[in-house]
């Protein structure tokens, strides 16, 4: 039996919009899914970075522990270090979580410590010469000149992250990564096309929303620019 010259899904073409249309449900939940993940996964990186650079950028014997140990973390591939968290997390998307957080430690790490570096010494100085205090001085002058570099590493470090949850469905925990998974198995065109392109309009926007929030948030840097 020939498949009916308007059925893109019987002849299982890349571009189907029937496919849209009647698995809208399954494409929202795996994309609520993989935003879910690296929402979450960001936002616990961020927490452990944040200190872990302060601790490098104050105590200079823990830079290079911190720097190294964050590095070699990030080369280690992404089914490796599952099958590492396997035994701790199980087949759970607390497993995806903890190697998302992992791999984006170095880039959190590094940017926020090069922002931290990169604050001129004569403005500390004349900070502690106004009377500010170590506290005083971290938060209303050395992390918000940091905050550029800071927020070019979470930039980086998101758009990775929707790239790695991807890989989280081989536990079954992949957000639109399990969709690309089942249809590649399947040789399922519609949807391997579909859900790889809503990966990359996730990355896209986020990376976008990430760039507004640091225009908004970093309004000297403007006043910088010629």
């Amino acid at each position: 039996m020939t498949a009916a010259p308007h059925d893109c899904l019987a002849r299982n073409e890349w571009i189907c919009g029937t496919y849209l249309s009647t698995r809208r449900h399954i494409l929202a939940d795996a994309v609520v899914q993989h935003l879910q993940l690296t929402a979450v996964s960001i936002g616990i990186a961020v927490v452990i970075a944040v200190p872990l650079a302060l601790a490098a950028r104050h105590r200079r014997w823990a830079a290079g522990p911190v720097l190294g140990v964050t590095t070699v973390l990030y080369t280690i591939p992404s089914l490796a270090m599952f099958s590492l968290l396997l035994p701790v997390y199980g087949l759970s998307a607390s497993l995806v979580v903890a190697g998302l957080v992992l791999y984006s430690l170095t880039l959190l790490v590094r940017n926020i410590l090069a922002g931290l570096r990169a604050v001129p010494e004569e403005t500390r100085q004349a900070a502690r010469g106004m009377g500010y205090g170590p506290l005083r001085l971290l938060f209303a002058v050395e992390l918000p000149l940091a905050l550029p570099a800071a927020m070019a590493g979470l930039r980086i470090a998101t758009v990775s992250a929707v790239s790695l949850v991807t890989i989280g469905a081989i536990v079954g925990h992949g957000g639109l990564g399990n969709l690309i998974y089942a249809g590649m198995n399947t040789f399922f065109k519609a949807q391997v096309l579909t859900a790889s392109v809503l990966c990359v309009v996730i990355a896209v926007l986020a990376d976008l929303l990430l760039l507004g929030v640091q225009w908004l948030i970093t309004p000297w840097a403007r006043r910088q620019r010629p």
